[in-house]
């Protein structure tokens, strides 16, 4: 073992004993250090209180009197957890969390000072933006940003610091983050849902989008991580031999927790309760030292922030417990990726799952009109949704090791499909009392038995329905929720618009009553939307070619599954819901873009960087060991040396063509990426990346793999995937 390795491994056994011991019951420390509306109830005057409430509710604009109030009562409880600063924390388009700490701290003259948080401070602050990606909307010498108070996420407090969840937009008003948009998706499929669930419960007021986020993650010793500067700088292996054993044998999925992983686990949770993140589900996943954390399910805009801050919380509890947490899709070749499983469903304000089945035909006829919108709305959008999942760090995830493939459909199970097909075959037109009955009966009344069975789950599918909700198991474990939500809830809202158009075209054109109206309209989506139903094999060409004849697209990279977001049709659904202007979707698909060749870039750097720096200079050592001994033998045996040192010579010469094809592939690499640099149009550039660029990793990665097992082990400069993988 090389010096570096042993030393990172030794320090990785400097470990003081894990200890694990619960500290409290987590319902007592549950939302502790959370402004939520049992604070709020307590803290606030009573207008005040309303005031909160009816933001949240109905998004009602708080007046800069009662905001006031809200502010002193804020920051008296955030002084009394022992709060010294607050910021307004936002989510700009880096992927990452934003914040800039203010102290409560005012100088009032005589050598004297108060703490001071008003009302101005609290609904709007004014951070420098130039800094932030902003897809051409602004120039550089233009700083100016806002953030703003989002009442419908509750403050709370990290550290000492008083965090005030905010919505971040240019000084021209366009949205420069994840936030705005996923706010105004929701308030569209809201309205929508509301009009279409009126239909079997005129008392329904609101409807909200529910998200339960599965967060898989890699625990990687903090010494081990460290000591691969391709971890450390692109936050997965760039090289690297798969290990005689990995996840195989199956023998680590949920098997028995670690200690010290259990360790981090519950200091991690015992964060979340605090800051009433509703974590609930710990186990180890398939690869090894891969595990998944999951919560109850919760509002999608509170949901989205939640699982924004738990990555963040992540990084620094690994930090205390000497883990690198690794969230990237794929960060070691051979074994399973990590994902982020978006579960999305809808729930009225009367307490009703709009995804689940009840005990009459007309809940169930309520199920089956959401179930079969959404159904539609993906295979009418299937692009975008594909694009809203689309990295460069997930293109190394999808389509291998039980990660669904890029080609977007749904599962719904075999029973379920078989109501569809009954369904199908409603009669045109009105429908007799008979067939009215039968089809309630036989058809709708079933659906609660069936339901109770069809618990089985396709894990090739990107996009499944499991029992009172939809998963949308494509989504990569870097990505920010708001991303796939807002595309989700968006095409969502405008297929229920549609849906309720029709329908009541058919009410008043046709006659019809509203039941007849109804299955009427599902009939033909459903038959319009059969393309778009898999059961089968998402993996294989067998699936590729029959997506194909169905015309489902199939973009296997980031720059192919980017274009549709700028498609017309993609700039006609946002615009006509008010989610994001014409602008606003241009400047994010200039940025995603952007960041894909950034990243592509990066990763090329450090790549060449560690095969030339580290591979061949090590390999060029071990080869001249090996001559020397070569030469040993021929001094003391003469001509016949060749026979005793033929497997050295075999070596020595397959190093020679290993490094020369490394040496050849890094100029190739860098030739490759100097041509890509002088592309002006970004789109073009991104491309050159994807096709002429990213390949040659390839071929380099392949030669520094065979290199690691043909030289000493000793010699070896990087901490191999065994001791990366298997170090507890």
């Amino acid at each position: 073992m090389s010096t570096m390795r042993f030393s990172a491994v030794q320090e990785s056994l400097k470990r003081t004993p894990v200890k694990i011991t619960e500290i409290a019951r987590r319902s007592d420390l549950f939302g502790q250090n959370v402004f939520d509306q049992n604070t709020m109830r307590q803290s606030l005057t009573k207008d005040a209180f309303v005031a909160v409430m009816a933001a949240i509710d109905t998004g009602a604009k708080i007046d800069r009197g009662v905001a006031d109030q809200i502010a002193s009562s804020m920051k008296d409880w955030a002084l009394s957890k022992g709060a010294t600063h607050y910021t307004h924390w936002f989510q700009p388009l880096t992927g990452a969390t934003a914040e800039k700490h203010d102290a409560f701290f005012e100088t009032i003259g005589g050598g004297m000072a108060v703490e001071k948080f008003g009302g101005g401070q609290l609904v709007q602050q004014e951070p420098d933006a130039s800094s932030f990606p902003n897809g051409g909307i602004r120039n550089t010498f233009e700083a100016r940003g806002y953030t703003a108070w989002d009442p419908t996420s509750p403050a709370f407090i990290y550290g000492t610091t008083l965090c005030i969840p905010t919505v971040f937009v240019a000084y021209t008003g366009e949205a420069l983050d994840y936030k705005t948009p996923l706010l105004r998706a929701l308030q569209a499929v809201d309205h929508a849902a509301v009009d279409v669930a009126k239909y079997f419960d005129k008392n329904v007021k609101k409807v909200n989008a529910s998200l339960g986020w599965e967060q898989e993650y890699f625990l990687i010793d903090s010494a081990l991580a460290a000591s691969r500067p391709d971890i450390v700088l692109t936050g997965r292996t760039l090289l690297g031999h798969a290990p005689a054993k990995g996840q195989q044998l199956d023998d680590h999925y949920f098997g028995s927790i670690p200690d010290r992983a259990m360790a981090f686990m519950m200091d991690l949770e015992m964060e979340c309760m605090l800051l009433g993140i509703p974590v609930k589900t710990r186990h180890n996943e398939v690869a090894p030292n891969q595990f998944e954390l999951a919560p109850i399910y919760e509002e999608a805009n509170l949901a989205v922030d939640h699982n924004s801050l738990i990555m963040d919380i992540m990084d620094r509890v690994g930090d205390r417990h000497n883990f690198k947490v690794l969230m990237h899709e794929k960060p070691f070749a051979g074994v399973n990726g990590s994902g982020k499983h978006n579960n999305w469903s809808l729930s009225t304000d009367t307490g009703v799952n709009l995804l689940s089945p009840g005990k009459t035909p007309m809940s169930n006829l309520q199920f089956l009109t959401f179930f079969i919108n959404t159904i539609k709305a993906v295979n009418d959008n299937e692009e975008l949704v594909r694009s809203s999942i689309a990295s460069a760090s997930n293109d190394h995830r999808l389509g291998a090791n039980e990660a669904p493939p890029a080609i977007i459909s749904v599962f719904i199970g075999s029973q379920l499909t078989s109501v569809l097909e009954g369904l199908k075959e409603v009669t045109k037109g009105k429908l007799s009392p008979e067939e009215k009955t039968e089809l309630k009966l036989n058809v709708v009344g079933k659906i609660p038995e069936i339901l109770l069975d069809n618990t089985d789950r396709n894990r090739t599918s990107p996009f499944a329905f499991t029992g009172n909700k939809f998963e949308f198991r494509a989504v990569g474990s870097l990505a920010n929720c708001a991303q796939p939500m807002t595309v989700l809830n968006s095409i969502i809202a405008k297929q229920l618009i549609a849906f309720k158009a029709d329908v009541d075209v058919l009410i008043s054109k046709k006659d019809m009553k509203k039941d007849d109206a109804i299955f009427n309209v599902l009939r033909e989506y459903i038959i319009s939307s059969e393309r778009i139903l898999f059961e089968g094999n998402g993996y294989g060409d067998a699936w590729e070619a029959e997506a194909k004849k169905r015309g489902l697209s199939n973009n296997k990279t980031t720059p192919q599954a980017l274009k549709v977001q700028v498609a017309k049709s993609t700039i006609d659904l946002y615009e006509s819901l008010g989610v994001m202007n014409k602008t606003e979707i241009e400047a994010r698909h200039e940025i995603e873009v952007e960041e894909y060749t950034l990243r592509v870039q990066i990763e090329a750097r450090v790549l060449g960087d560690i095969a030339r720096n580290h591979v061949v200079p090590t390999a060029l050592k071990y080869q001249n060991t090996l001559i020397e001994n070569v030469k040993g033998l021929k001094d003391i045996y003469g001509a016949g040396f060749k026979k005793l040192a033929a497997e050295q010579l075999l070596l020595i010469e397959d190093i020679s063509g290993h490094v020369a094809a490394i040496n050849s592939g890094v100029t190739a690499l860098i030739n490759e990426r100097k041509t890509a640099n002088k592309i002006e149009d970004a789109n073009k550039k991104a491309v050159a990346y994807c096709d002429k660029v990213k390949p040659l990793f390839d071929t380099i990665r392949y030669h520094c793999d065979k290199l690691e097992l043909l030289i000493d082990d000793e010699l070896w400069p990087l901490t191999k995937y065994r001791e990366l993988l298997f170090t507890k």
